[in-house]
């Protein structure tokens, strides 16, 4: 398909990197950082704008990859008749389109993604659309970038989908970030942690984590958890963070 893009940051920079690999053509890259936009259509050998009058009217598919407060503004800017129209936000109705086209929708990729990343991500992509027609496209487009299955998600699934990839991705990046930081002032390498780490993480692909809990708060070893705030008291944040933890893990 012929693509254009609409947005520089992140989201656009992945999509786009596996729109291509999966054979598509991207028309355009907009973005209102012009040099943003410039170095993915450099990349992508393709050309930039950064006006929205100046946005391409001959592709088929349109992607809104901008933060979820912009995504409004683009659209009051935009006349795409008939084309089909998307965002890839989880927590926007896609009604904020219906004044662009009569063919919009959602293209909702479920994934952390940096456009730093060396190796992009695989990805589960939801899709909703206004239409069977603009749903079928949406659909073939995102079978098109992932092994996974496609999904159909309206706004209410999506919003939930999202509260919960905040508590397994955000936090828990949030958390790597804090231990992370306490070994550096340590002297520990932080890479001794990643066995550990990793061994979390595959075991979910077996086990419910209702399963999986270990360590001194979920054995209520308050010898061990008195220690551990000795050794936090130079470190306010971590300690904040770890007593409401510890409290939690203990009720829980």
């Amino acid at each position: 398909m012929n693509i254009v893009i609409i947005g520089s940051g992140n989201v656009a920079a992945v999509l786009g990197r596996k729109l291509l690999k999966a054979g598509h053509v991207i028309q355009q890259v907009y973005g209102r950082n012009a040099a943003a936009a410039s170095a993915l259509a450099y990349e992508w050998n393709t050309e930039s704008a950064n006006y929205t009058s100046l946005i391409l009217k001959t592709a088929d598919v349109y992607l809104i990859a901008v933060a979820d407060t912009a995504i409004a503004t683009i659209a009051a800017d935009l006349r795409l008749k008939d084309k089909i129209v998307a965002h890839t936000a989880a927590a926007v109705p896609m009604e904020v389109l219906k004044d662009v086209t009569g063919n919009y929708g959602v293209f909702y990729p479920l994934q952390s993604m940096r456009k730093q990343q060396e190796n992009i991500p695989e990805l589960t992509m939801y899709t909703e659309a206004s239409n069977k027609d603009t749903q079928k496209v949406l659909d073939q487009l995102a079978a098109s970038i992932t092994h996974n299955p496609v999904h159909l998600a309206d706004l209410d699934k999506r919003s939930r989908l999202h509260v919960a990839a905040v508590f397994a991705s955000n936090f828990t990046n949030y958390l790597f970030d804090l231990a992370e930081s306490f070994c550096k002032k340590e002297g520990i390498s932080f890479s001794e942690l990643l066995p550990l780490i990793r061994n979390t993480v595959d075991r979910l692909e077996r086990e419910s984590p209702s399963q999986m809990q270990t360590g001194p708060a979920a054995r209520k070893d308050l010898d061990t958890i008195h220690r551990h705030q000795e050794l936090l008291k130079n470190y306010p944040e971590h300690l904040t963070v770890y007593n409401f933890l510890t409290e939690a893990l203990m009720r829980h």
